[in-house]
Parts: structure tokens; C-alpha cells; sequence
């Protein structure tokens, strides 16, 4: 079995009825990137970051982002220590392999920017000296959509860093009631507890290596192409996908296709990832007067652009 569907399942035993978020969660984490999650409280986007880092036997840190924590609360600092009369670094939760920043619009500009720096730069500098960050180092972020009291929402700019935006959602009635017959004894940090590791810390990279070798068809790239470059020709779409999102969808596809066992990607890969890699990228203008939702102008401009037509995509 493909790692990536082993950790999957692994992850299945915890989160139900989530397959396909999960999925999307592991595809951003191979692909390098972080991931931001939008949704209400209760979801179990807590429970998605512990799963994995037990899946994969790596180290787990949460932050609970407030108006007063600092940069220096996520990165650490350097401590002056009188027995030993010099300054020792104290490492900050951001050292750690999967880190989930809990309610990230809830700190200053100023401390997101500090772990959007991490995120981007995978390394902390601190008084002139600079510390890698482990690999694989992956943020799962939230924000919640309904509060916006004491909210800081992430500048465009900056949501830009993240491969994908994502959305746990509600569980269906048969899911919910999944849900109450596994946890009903209250036993769910026990079967966290219980939950063993499927894959490695470099099995990851390896993956991350294998996955950026597959091949993805010329008529493919263009295709992705066209999909951005409709994104910025539209009167409803102040700015459309940077460069960096016509990347990240590609790696993105890259590590689909591999997470199905495939050496080529196909035009469904790229569908079914458009508007989760690209949606949050794109400025809505409101050219036509009315409010437009992000995702259903991707789905738009996916119906409107020509699919290639290979009768086969593999090399």
C-alpha cells in the first residue's frame, strides 16, 4: 500500500467521515507546503494535526494564538543565564515537525508574519544567528469564519503562502453517529494514545522525492497555465494567481497522481485540486455588484477552459 494511503487510514481511526480533507492534508504536507483550515470549532482540526504526527511518528506543537503573543513566543529567544554567564537559546514551539497555529487571525500582523517567515524560510533568526527548522516541518493553520471580533484576517500576501486553504465541515448524520458509537465511553485521547506510527519522518521526504518525479504532459502544464491565466482576465477578480499558485498546483498534482500510485498526472488530478490550492489566492473585485464566493469562480473558470484531450497522459 502507497504510504500516503496508509497514513490515511491510519488517521481514519480518529477522524471520520474526513477521507478526502485528509487526503488534501497530506497531499500539502508531501508537496512541502502548510495548510490553512477554515472552520467552527469542534471539527476535529485538533485532532487531524495529533493524528498525523502520531502517523508518522514525528513531533507535535500547538499554538494558541492570542492579541498579545509575540513573535519571540513562537520562535523562542535568547535567555541570559547568570550561573553560566552567557545567553542561551530557548527553542520556541515552532521547533517541531507538525505545528498546528490555532486560530491564527486572532494574533497582530506582526506575529503571523513571524510564522509565515518560518513557514516560507523553514529556519528562525534570532540576534543575527540562524536555526534550521526540522523536516519535515508542516503547519496545519485555523481560522474561524464566523468571529471577527478581535480578528486580524491574513493579508492576501500572506494567505498566498499557504498550498491549500481547507475546510473540515459539519459530519453527515451516518458520520455523526459514527462519531458517538467510537467515542461514546469519552475514550478519544486514549485511541490517540493507542494510535501507532505507519510511516517515518523520512519516509515523508522520500516521498516528497519520488512524488516530484512524476510526469506531468506538456498539454497538462498548459492546462494549468490557461486555468491561471483565466483567474486573472475577469472583471469579478481584482488579482488573480500569482506564479506561486500555478507551482503549487502543479506539485500538488504531482503528489496526487504518486498518492494513487500513478507516474503521470491527469487532467482529474488538476480539477479536483484547483480550487482548494487556487481559490484562496485570487482578490474578488466584485465587478458584477454582488458578493462572489472564490471556490465557485474556480469551478466557473474550470468549466469554461478547455480540457486536453490526450488519450493518455502516462510517458
Amino acid at each position: 500500500m502507497n504510504k500516503i494511503q496508509a497514513i490515511r487510514e491510519n488517521i481514519s481511526k480518529i477522524i471520520v467521515g474526513k477521507d478526502e480533507t485528509v487526503l488534501l492534508t497530506l497531499v500539502s504536507m508531501v508537496a512541502g507546503g502548510h495548510v490553512l483550515l477554515e472552520d467552527v470549532p469542534g471539527t476535529g482540526k485538533t485532532m487531524l494535526a495529533k493524528a498525523l504526527s502520531r502517523s508518522i511518528a514525528g513531533s507535535y506543537n500547538r499554538i494558541q494564538f492570542t492579541p498579545d503573543l509575540l513573535p519571540s513566543d513562537i520562535t523562542g529567544l535568547n535567555v541570559y543565564q547568570a550561573a553560566k554567564g552567557e545567553f542561551v537559546f530557548n527553542p520556541g514551539p515552532v521547533f517541531c515537525n507538525i505545528l498546528l497555529a490555532d486560530e491564527i487571525n486572532r494574533a497582530t500582523p506582526r506575529t503571523q508574519a513571524g510564522l509565515l517567515e518560518c513557514m516560507e524560510e523553514r529556519q528562525v533568526t534570532i540576534d543575527g544567528n540562524t536555526r534550521k527548522l526540522s523536516e519535515p516541518f508542516f503547519v496545519i493553520a485555523t481560522q474561524n469564519p464566523i468571529e471577527t471580533s478581535g480578528t486580524f484576517p491574513l493579508p492576501e500576501a500572506q494567505l498566498d503562502r499557504f498550498i491549500m486553504k481547507l475546510s473540515m465541515g459539519f459530519p453527515g448524520k451516518d458520520q455523526e453517529l459514527e462519531i458517538l458509537k467510537r467515542f461514546q465511553e469519552g475514550n478519544k485521547e486514549q485511541k490517540l494514545d493507542e494510535l501507532s506510527a505507519v510511516a517515518t519522518l523520512e519516509d515523508i521526504m522520500e516521498m516528497r522525492k519520488e512524488a516530484m518525479k512524476v510526469e506531468v504532459h506538456p498539454d497538462l502544464m498548459a492546462y494549468i497555465t490557461d486555468i491561471v491565466e483565466a483567474t486573472r482576465n475577469r472583471t469579478d477578480v481584482r488579482s488573480g494567481v500569482s506564479p506561486r499558485g500555478s507551482l503549487a498546483l502543479l506539485y500538488c498534482a504531482k503528489v496526487m497522481a504518486y498518492a494513487n500510485d500513478r507516474t503521470y498526472v491527469t487532467p482529474e488530478d488538476i480539477k479536483t485540486l484547483a480550487a482548494p490550492v487556487l481559490a484562496h489566492r485570487i482578490i474578488l473585485g466584485g465587478g458584477y455588484g454582488e458578493a462572489r464566493n472564490a471556490s465557485a469562480i474556480i469551478e466557473q473558470i474550470l468549466g469554461e477552459v478547455a480540457v486536453p484531450t490526450e488519450v493518455s497522459f502516462a510517458k
